[in-house]
């Protein structure tokens, strides 16, 4: 299934991901001439503290990913900023792409993409406007996910490009994944690891 409009740029990445970028769109981000999310100038400030986190292996056009999916929520290359109506009309398609990757931590970049995750994929709800120089690098804990806002890179002061990197680091060093063995419940000796 794909979205009706005429040039769009669907996900890129490992589809057994532990990590989720989530972006606005095209415009926003880059790709609409690569045809991979986030490879504009902020896309490629992103991708260096994505490297120096150990989610990617490479920087560029088709970066090497390890672990890690990037898509947007509104795939469409649109003309302008995308409407509310929309925005819903891709819903269906960024949905069915974060549940088919499933994800542990979704990596939201900018103020709409995280407030659109921590709205619909938590139970933490978001009512007021996003702060995202308070919420930049940080964990929350959703229902299902882990989140990990990231402040647009366009707007990064010099300590930005740090800040997400230690946060990611400390984070790959818990247990981000929090599985569970559920296979001492049924016959065999085969782990049944579930979130």
């Amino acid at each position: 299934m794909q979205p009706s409009c005429d040039r769009f740029v669907p996900g890129y990445g490992d589809a057994n991901a532990d990590f989720h970028v989530v972006g606005d769109h095209p415009l926003v981000h880059g790709g609409e001439d690569t045809g991979v999310p986030f490879t504009d100038e902020a896309g490629k400030r992103l991708q260096a503290a994505l490297v120096d986190s150990g989610l990617l292996e490479t920087t560029g056009d088709e970066p090497t990913v390890n672990k890690t999916f990037m898509s947007y929520l509104h795939m469409c290359v649109p003309d302008s900023t995308p409407t509310a109506a929309e925005y819903t009309d891709m819903e269906r398609f960024f949905d069915a792409e974060l549940r088919a990757i499933a994800a542990h931590v979704l990596l939201p970049v900018g103020a709409t993409a995280t407030d659109h995750v921590l709205n619909n994929y938590t139970s933490v709800g978001w009512k007021t406007d996003v702060d995202m120089e308070e919420l930049h690098g940080t964990e929350i804990r959703g229902s299902g996910f882990l989140v990990v806002p990231i402040k647009d890179p366009l707007e990064w002061d010099e300590d930005d490009h740090d800040e997400l990197v230690a946060g990611l680091l400390t984070l790959q060093s818990t247990d981000f994944r929090r599985e569970t063995d559920l296979g001492r419940f049924i016959p065999g000796d085969e782990p049944y690891l579930v979130r």
